[in-house]
C-alpha cells in the first residue's frame, strides 16, 4: 500500500490549536488546512452511536459540562461549546465536510478496551465514500484487527509507547503493557504504519516494524524543536503541537 502522502507533511496533533484555538475543534482543523498541515484528531461515539471528534472520556476538561461523553446523545453533544470558544463539539461528518480532501487526515479511534469494535466499523463505513487521503489508527490492536477484516483497503496504524507508565494506563496489566509496547500483536492486527511515542525512540519494536516490515513510522507528540531533531533520525514524520515545523 502506497502511503507516501502519510509522511509527506507534518501532522498537527488534534488540529492546529493554541493561541485561543481549542484542540479537536473545527477551528483547529481549518487552521491546519490553511497552513497545509495534515490533521490528527480523536474519535469516539455518542450514546446513540454518532461519531464525534473529541479526545477525553469526560467533558470536564474541555467544556463547562461534566460527565462521560458516551452518556450524551448526539443532539446533546452538538450544543456543547468548547471552553473559551464559539466552537461546539464537531462530528466526523462536520470534519470531513470542512477538510474535503484538502489535506490528509489521521483519525485516532478511542477505545473502551472491552473488545467492542463498533467504532472501527462505523468509521470505516463512513470513510468509504470520502474522497481524500485518510488513515485510521488506535492504541487498541483489537480495533485495528477489526479494520483489517472490515475495511482491508483503509490505511490503518497502531499507536504505541514503550512502558505505559502514565496513570491513565493503570488498568493494563504489566504483561499487557509489554505486549503492546513490543508490538507483539503485529501478525494479528497487521497495521500499515506505526505511530510511536517520541520519548521512547529509539526502540527496537518500531524500528523492526519500519526496517523489516517496511511500515512508515510516525512519532508523537513532538512539542519542541529539540524533540523534532531527536526523532528525525528514526521517524518518517512527526505528529506535533506547540511548534510550527
Amino acid at each position: 500500500m502506497a502511503l507516501d502522502w502519510l509522511t509527506a507533511r507534518p501532522i498537527a496533533h488534534r488540529g492546529l490549536h493554541g493561541n485561543g484555538v481549542i484542540e479537536n475543534s473545527l477551528s483547529a482543523a481549518a487552521a491546519a488546512v490553511a497552513a497545509d498541515y495534515a490533521i490528527e484528531v480523536d474519535l469516539q461515539l455518542s450514546k446513540d452511536g454518532v461519531i464525534f471528534v473529541f479526545h477525553d472520556e469526560t467533558l470536564d476538561r474541555l467544556t463547562s459540562e461534566k460527565g462521560d461523553v458516551a452518556d450524551r446523545t448526539a443532539s446533546e453533544l452538538k450544543t456543547i461549546k468548547l471552553n473559551n470558544s464559539s466552537d461546539t463539539i464537531p462530528t466526523l461528518d462536520d470534519l470531513l465536510a470542512l477538510v474535503a480532501g484538502k489535506v490528509p487526515l489521521v483519525l485516532e479511534l478511542k477505545s473502551s478496551w472491552d473488545g467492542d469494535v463498533t467504532l472501527a466499523k462505523k468509521v470505516a463505513d463512513r470513510l468509504a465514500g470520502y474522497e481524500g487521503p485518510v488513515a485510521v489508527m488506535s492504541f487498541d490492536p483489537d480495533l485495528i484487527a477489526a479494520l483489517k477484516t472490515h475495511a482491508p483497503g483503509l490505511p490503518r496504524g497502531i499507536v504505541a509507547e514503550r512502558k505505559y507508565i502514565h496513570p491513565f494506563w493503570n488498568f493494563l496489566s504489566p504483561s499487557k503493557k509489554r505486549f503492546l509496547g513490543l508490538l507483539l500483536h503485529l501478525l494479528r492486527s497487521k497495521p500499515h504504519f506505526v505511530a510511536y511515542a517520541q520519548f521512547n525512540l529509539p526502540a527496537v519494536a518500531p524500528l523492526i516494524a519500519k526496517y523489516v516490515f517496511g511500515m512508515p513510522l510516525l512519532s508523537w507528540t513532538v512539542r519542541t524543536e529539540k524533540e523534532r531533531a531527536h526523532v528525525s533520525r528514526w521517524a518518517d514524520q512527526i505528529i506535533f503541537e506547540h511548534i510550527r515545523p
